[in-house]
């Protein structure tokens, strides 16, 4: 066993025999451990899934593997949504959420807009609730966040949050959801 690095060692790779060799080993074990793809027809369904909620494979993937459950809710900020002074939901934006199959559409809107109104106008809109206030604490954030997903009886790691604020981002952290995804990787970039 040698001593370890001293004074002046730049801390690169160990000169000792054999390193190559335990590398490759440790790699190998490790590729050994993971499956080598998943099956062809689970993989097609996580695909329609995928489509059916509006996303496009890699992000579903993703958010899957993060949550390790299927997304039963989207919540969506009023930002993200572009309800900025009107409650009435833009045609493009209205048009997608029509053609999320199998999970809930949610909303938290922001003032001056009323969560009520909103969703009076919008029969899209599965349950929405009043928007966090980014003078609110933590708790109050995660009260707020979670509310709106017990409308609907969502459990918090089921659903992905879609905003398009820098504070929105936290919502996934405090209402316990699956993920966090901006309105642009939700929309696409030609609904900006």
């Amino acid at each position: 066993m040698s001593a370890p690095a001293g004074l002046g060692h730049n801390g690169g790779p160990t000169m000792e025999p054999g390193v190559v060799w335990r590398t490759h080993a440790w790699r190998a074990a490790q590729k050994a451990l993971m499956p080598n793809a998943i099956p062809k027809l689970v993989l097609q369904m996580r695909i329609k899934r995928a489509g059916e909620l509006g996303m496009d494979y890699k992000t579903y993937a993703r958010v899957r593997q993060i949550s390790g459950q299927d997304v039963t809710g989207l919540l969506f900020s009023s930002n993200a949504l572009r309800l900025l002074r009107d409650a009435r939901l833009p045609g493009r934006e209205e048009e997608l959420l029509e053609a999320v199959k199998g999970a809930s559409r949610l909303a938290l809107v922001h003032r001056p807009l009323v969560a009520a109104t909103v969703a009076e106008v919008n029969p899209v809109l599965d349950a929405t609730g009043p928007a966090p206030v980014f003078t609110e604490g933590w708790s109050a954030i995660r009260e707020r966040v979670q509310s709106v997903m017990r409308a609907r009886g969502l459990p918090g790691a089921s659903v992905v949050v879609i905003g398009d604020a820098p504070l929105e981002h936290e919502w996934s952290a405090a209402g316990r959801a699956a993920a966090y995804l901006t309105a642009a990787e939700y929309f696409g970039t030609a609904a900006r």
